[in-house]
């Protein structure tokens, strides 16, 4: 997995956690954070975010092998 496979990942984690507030508990960490859903930081927030579950995508059609294989070439050298 690449740094930017890694990052993505992590943002959408992020992402799912924020949806499951909003879905249990009708709050959105990120507007409180950064100052409601229409401002310009949340909406920059929320892109990225969605941005990465577009990275995301491309990793439910790698097989386990070529998940791993960046890892198995930097410990061979």
């Amino acid at each position: 997995m690449t740094a930017l496979q890694k990052t993505a990942l992590v943002l959408t984690i992020i992402g799912a956690i924020n949806w499951g507030l909003i879905g249990f508990f009708q709050w959105d960490l990120v507007a409180a954070i950064f100052g409601g859903q229409d401002a310009a930081l949340s909406r920059i927030v929320y892109g990225v975010v969605g941005i990465a579950g577009l990275i995301n995508i491309g990793m439910l059609f790698m097989s386990p092998k070529e998940r791993t294989s960046d890892q198995h070439v930097r410990t061979n050298h």
